[in-house]
């Protein structure tokens, strides 16, 4: 039976431009001034991973504690930012249904907990889900490894497997994966970016999705 693996951020929830404000910020107390298109270009990589691109871009090196140290920062910032999160149109519609259809489906982010509870909660996910984070796997996307862990919890074959996600980061590490995925616009990337990244069809936002399961054979 196919199953569908989502990414949160952007994908689910609209939370990617409170990501991007609540990086901006954490950077700019640290000395670190940076333009809010480049730091959404990243969003969707792990914290780490987030870090170590943002010191690249500056041409500043980041030592571990000065890099964790704006992680922390940008977490709190962030729940200060959003302390109630809005699903996106029709994603509780569709993880509702998707349960009672009994679709096999998960969440795959690189976002830890606490960050993403509150999340959750309003996506009404309940306890049964799978939700693998990031530190459920030793590297995040755009490294498959949040994909297989997820796809290894719901029992399912790996060709069986959609990824549905709404940033590059997120196909790319599908294809690695040897998943087919999906695109969503709701996280701000264009159609163009999302199919040259590998997408097998784009969508509007999930209510969109929903629509159109039969295109991807479920039904």
């Amino acid at each position: 039976m196919r199953a569908l693996i989502f990414d949160l951020d952007g994908t689910l929830i609209d939370t990617v431009y409170a990501h991007v404000f609540a990086w901006q910020r954490a950077l700019s107390e640290a000395g670190l001034a940076i333009d809010g298109w480049k730091i959404h270009r990243r969003i969707g990589m792990s914290g780490g991973l987030f870090t170590r691109a943002v010191a690249r871009e500056i041409g500043k090196p980041l030592g571990d504690d000065e890099a964790g140290r704006i992680q922390a920062r940008h977490g709190e910032l962030f729940r200060e930012l959003v302390p109630e999160r809005r699903p996106l149109p029709g994603a509780i519609g569709l993880l509702r249904w998707l349960r009672e259809q009994k679709v096999p489906h998960g969440i795959a982010t690189s976002g830890r907990h606490p960050e993403i509870d509150r999340s959750l909660e309003a996506l009404g996910v309940p306890p049964e889900t799978v939700v693998v984070d990031r530190g459920d796997v030793l590297r995040a996307k755009p490294e498959p490894d949040l994909f297989l862990k997820c796809q290894e919890q719901l029992g399912v074959e790996i060709r069986d497997c959609y990824v549905v996600g709404d940033a590059v980061w997120d196909l790319l590490a599908a294809r690695r994966a040897g998943m087919l995925s999906v695109g969503l616009l709701s996280g701000g990337y264009g159609w163009d970016e999302l199919t040259s990244a590998g997408a097998f069809r784009v969508y509007r936002d999930p209510a969109d999705l929903h629509r159109s399961l039969d295109e991807l054979g479920i039904v």
